[in-house]
């Protein structure tokens, strides 16, 4: 087997300089950085620079669904005294606000769609569970397939309804396999909660994955935030773009939806949270004082050298493709994590979050010689959330998910209508031309 997996790492390497010949956009990234237009949407707006005069300008970050500003959304929910995920949802999905009886309606239909076929938690979870949730959810939800009516009706009205059933049980799942995971791999007890429909999505998680089923009101605002700040981020992002290319080619909503699953699951995507965690963790055992500018500014410059942390030389939760001067989500998230790091005891952790997002962008800056305007991205903060609510880092991941299957859907739903070719980008092979030789002369 050695030899085989010598021949593919031999024949896989590409000269690097011949992406410069043949102006290959790596990433599908444009040289300053910006990304390369592959399509148009009218679900989500990622503004984070503008381009003036032929250069990249930083400017405050912003994002928007469907127009409205998610900020506005956020803060309007928290003052009515309501939860927001299920507005976002309806507004992402139906491209504008509800009214107060349209919400409710919405809602009752979401709260009455979390349930499993029957059957489907015996048979499909917990008879196959999964050491990792996203593995679980992205079997679940192609499983899904063989339960469904019209499985391959592509008719908008069809995709409509397997998308709100999708989105409503993507916490139901998610819970389901997390609690199958702990009894057959950690050797917990079983508990498994049936999913009332009188509650909010952020509700829902909180009671299905707790065994005596309780939180605070705190607690659901502030994961109710993290959701409504992930449900969506434009069509280029890696996994709602798969979402697209998927879709483009015309399968089903249970697959295309599947790739979105899959794509997220990657540590570049996904996954980044739970770095972050990983990181602040040994940042914390090995600062001393998480007070000290200095001690915290040192050990910043280990990790960019490579000389601390996981060697990659990355602060993780540092810089965003598109936010440059700050990021939209993780200003409201670490405003809301200040209010649940007073109530949980862990205001101390809470100002260390803080004074590194303050002192980050300098040290690199000073250690990378680079004049590059970054800012702490919204991954920085939602791991420390999730601590906070006592959500283990199996379910980080996932969280992302129940959250981003709203914009996933509302990006499957607008190609299907609006897209109408296969996305179909080009690679240039590089390989030269060799002659035959038959298996005698070899």
């Amino acid at each position: 087997m050695n030899s085989y997996v010598q021949a593919v790492v031999d024949n896989s390497p590409i000269d690097p300089e011949l992406f410069d010949k043949f102006n290959v956009k790596r990433g599908l990234r444009n040289a300053d950085g910006t990304g390369v237009l592959v399509g148009l949407t009218r679900i989500g707006d990622v503004h984070g620079y503008i381009i003036d005069e032929g250069e990249k300008t930083p400017v405050e970050g912003k994002l928007y669904y469907r127009g409205v500003d998610v900020e506005d959304l956020a803060r309007n929910a928290a003052a009515e005294g309501r939860f927001g995920f299920e507005e976002a949802v309806y507004l992402l999905l139906f491209g504008g606000l509800p009214t107060k009886s349209q919400l409710d309606d919405f809602r009752a239909l979401m709260g009455n769609s979390r349930a499993l076929p029957k059957n489907f938690a015996e048979d499909s979870i917990m008879k196959a569970p999964s050491k990792d949730i996203m593995n679980k959810l992205a079997r679940s939800v192609l499983t899904l397939y063989s339960y469904d009516e019209a499985p391959e009706n592509s008719s908008p009205e069809n995709i409509l309804r397997q998308c709100v059933e999708l989105i409503a049980r993507f916490p139901t799942i998610v819970a389901y396999s997390y609690m199958a995971k702990k009894h057959y791999y950690d050797h917990e007890s079983l508990i498994i909660h049936m999913p009332e429909s009188s509650y909010s999505s952020a509700e829902t998680i909180l009671s299905l994955i707790r065994p005596d089923q309780r939180y605070t009101r705190l607690e659901a605002e502030t994961l109710d935030l993290a959701l409504i700040l992930h449900a969506e981020h434009g069509g280029g992002n890696n996994s709602t773009f798969a979402v697209h290319l998927v879709s483009s080619a015309e399968t089903d909503t249970f697959s295309a939806i599947g790739a979105g699953i899959v794509s997220l699951k990657g540590f570049k995507h996904g996954g980044a949270n739970a770095k972050v965690s990983r990181m602040m963790e040994e940042i914390k055992r090995y600062v001393k004082r998480w007070d000290s500018e200095g001690e915290v500014a040192d050990y910043l410059a280990r990790i960019l050298r490579g000389e601390a942390c996981d060697g990659s030389g990355l602060i993780y939760g540092l810089g965003h493709a598109v936010y440059t001067k700050s990021d939209p989500r993780a200003r409201l998230l670490r405003d809301k994590a200040a209010f649940l790091a007073e109530e949980k005891g862990l205001s101390g952790e809470f100002n260390l979050y803080r004074l590194i997002e303050r002192l980050a962008p300098e040290v690199f800056k000073r250690v990378k010689g680079s004049d590059k305007v970054i800012c702490a991205n919204v991954d920085f903060y939602s791991g420390f959330v999730y601590k906070m609510l006592d959500i283990p880092e199996d379910l980080y991941t996932p969280l992302f998910a129940v959250s981003r299957v709203a914009g996933w859907c509302a990006h499957r739903l607008e190609e299907v209508i609006a897209g109408g070719r296969i996305i179909r980008p080009a690679y240039k092979c590089v390989q030269k031309r060799r002659e035959y030789v038959s298996l005698e002369n070899r």
